[in-house]
């Protein structure tokens, strides 16, 4: 009795033991071609990257390939913040113009030695005016947009997402018919649907937005959606909100469909409203797909390439779309390489802080 309470006897142990031994040689066995495809077609490309990083290499060229260590990095990412003088006339007072001081150039005021700062963008503080400048200013601010991009487009995709889902998740006529016109956006091919946007945010009248916006007497008609720099961004996040929502909604409406319903009669009969049914049911229960969904769409969202080149082309970038500039636009293999190096990080980094904020592993 002692020994079967102890898991039996020792032959029966090492019978088992010997057992799950083969069990794990032949599972290693198996994996084997597995490995080897994931390092023929993961491992081997992404070590190709780091070391060409490191690199002067330009691509389809025959030019000697030289080790230049982290001068590629600290081009891409240099930065610098000045702050830029006042004007002053001859007379050492200082220029303004309708009562507003104005500075001097950022070309004045950023280095050039050992390498050329370019502004990125200018901001005042406690009455002073600053600009941050970067050698690859182009880079520097694709990070910035980018980040602002995810940020934004990915707490509106979850906010209406969560919002469809509920709606699709309660009985009512028609629901499936509406569960099947949610995922059109989302399966439009990204091209077809960022050229459908582009006709609808057309500078002109023919444009369906500046139509609207016109006949609602809001702007003249010419609205340059693309062109206007304080514009570009919104669009981009608009088109993205537009396509991915429905892909949010489905994985929260799977993660609703699971809740017991009991619970909810349960609380009901408790006296419980609605909001408060949402706050201690539907939330707590939903957060490990909530988890899930914001994890997906945060990492897509920081790669985001396809709406940014086909929309904007070399008009404004993403950390992806002036990584394929510098590869097939300047030919540049070795700055290519090092800012893909630059978005894998940034990425690594946002996986690792959303898994260990949201507990996704304790899950």
């Amino acid at each position: 009795m002692a020994q079967a309470q102890r898991g039996g006897s020792p032959g029966a142990r090492r019978g088992r033991s010997l057992l799950a031994r083969m069990e794990e040689r032949t599972a290693l066995f198996l994996l084997i071609p597995s490995f080897v495809i994931l390092i023929l077609i993961a491992f081997y490309p992404f070590g190709s990257v780091i070391w060409s990083s490191f690199t002067n290499a330009r691509f389809a060229s025959g030019e000697p390939t030289r080790y230049v260590g982290l001068d590629n990095y600290r081009r891409l990412l240099s930065v610098t913040i000045r702050e830029l003088p006042v004007q002053r006339d001859a007379s050492g007072a200082v220029v303004t113009k309708d009562g507003v001081k104005q500075y001097e150039s950022w070309v004045r005021v950023l280095p050039r030695q050992p390498y050329r700062y370019r502004a990125v963008f200018e901001f005042g503080l406690l009455g002073k005016r600053f600009v941050v400048g970067a050698v690859s200013s182009a880079f520097v601010r694709a990070i910035w947009d980018t980040v602002v991009f995810t940020v934004i487009a990915v707490l509106f995709e979850t906010i209406l997402g969560l919002v469809i889902a509920l709606t699709l998740s309660s009985n009512f006529p028609g629901r499936g018919g509406m569960r099947a016109a949610m995922l059109v956006p989302w399966a439009v091919i990204t091209a077809v649907s960022a050229r459908i946007w582009e006709w609808m945010l057309q500078p002109t009248r023919a444009g369906l937005f500046n139509t609207v916006l016109s006949y609602l007497g809001i702007g003249d008609g010419s609205i340059n959606f693309f062109g206007q720099a304080d514009l570009q961004l919104p669009s981009m996040i608009v088109m993205d909100v537009w396509k991915t929502t429905p892909f949010m909604a489905l994985l929260l409406l799977a993660g609703l469909s699971v809740i017991p319903g009991e619970l909810y009669e349960a609380a009901e009969v408790d006296g419980a409203s609605r909001i408060r049914r949402f706050f201690t049911i539907t939330l707590p229960l939903l957060s490990p797909t909530l988890a899930v969904a914001l994890i997906f769409r945060t990492l897509d969202s920081l790669r985001v390439f396809d709406i940014f080149q086909i929309v904007l082309a070399n008009q404004r970038f993403s950390m992806a779309s002036y990584a394929q500039y510098l590869l097939i636009g300047q030919r540049e293999l070795g700055m290519s390489s090092a800012a893909s190096v630059v978005i894998f990080v940034l990425i690594f980094v946002f996986a690792v802080l959303y898994i260990r904020t949201l507990g996704v592993e304790k899950e």
